[in-house]
């Protein structure tokens, strides 16, 4: 079996990738970078591109199933465009030419709350990129909905911040919707969601993330 994935320089990318290839089910793992990242192991292909141009390197997106862990903050992207640029466009042209070249199952990292519907930006985008993904037509599409993250070593303050006031609201029964969960567990559930669900569409809420990633 061979998994191809992008993002997975990031937080949780990283811990997908690492179970990915430790994983006997799995022959080849084919991640996608801006940059090199990763060091040597036999099942793992490391290809530099980039994501401006990804059609040039459409030959590389080929497998079982597609892992996209892919996403940048309003900070680091510097604007709204960029943002949308690297979470929603970025993503699309990944989900796309994996369908145009027979990849059958596509497993998508998104949000809580996510809606093209919504009010906010962040979840208006992540919800359109839902939706255009699903429009694809993919034999298997899995969205999973986290709330907060615990990124190991993080150094996103706000963030940080945003983590703590959460477990404390938990700790009184509040906001359990958006309870965090570790980068292991979350890459766990990406992994466990592709061989446990094989409908064409389903969301992956975070009480099924918990259950699945244990």
């Amino acid at each position: 079996m061979r998994a191809v994935v992008i993002g997975g320089s990031g937080a949780t990318g990283r811990e997908l990738v690492k179970q990915l290839v430790e994983d006997p089910k799995f022959e080849k793992v084919v991640v996608l970078v801006r940059k090199s990242y990763f060091g040597v192991h036999p099942k793992l292909i490391e290809k530099v591109v980039d994501f401006e141009n990804l059609e040039q390197y459409k030959e590389e997106v080929q497998g079982d199933v597609a892992f996209s862990c892919l996403g940048t903050t309003l900070k680091s992207a510097g604007s709204k465009d960029a943002q949308w640029r690297v979470d929603h466009d970025y993503q699309l042209a990944f989900a796309s030419i994996a369908k145009e070249n027979g990849v059958s199952a596509f497993v998508l990292l998104s949000a809580a709350g996510a809606s093209e519907n919504s009010a906010f930006f962040y979840s208006k985008m992540k919800g359109t990129l839902e939706n255009n993904i699903r429009k694809l037509g993919f034999d298997q599409f899995l969205v999973l909905h986290p709330g907060g993250i615990e990124r190991p070593g993080s150094d996103r303050k706000n963030e940080k911040i945003f983590i703590n006031l959460l477990k404390a609201f938990n700790a009184v029964g509040l906001f359990r919707k958006y309870a965090p969960i570790s980068t292991n567990r979350l890459a766990k559930a990406m992994v466990v969601a592709y061989f446990t669900y094989r409908e064409p569409y389903k969301v992956v809420d975070l009480s099924e993330i918990k259950r699945i990633s244990v």
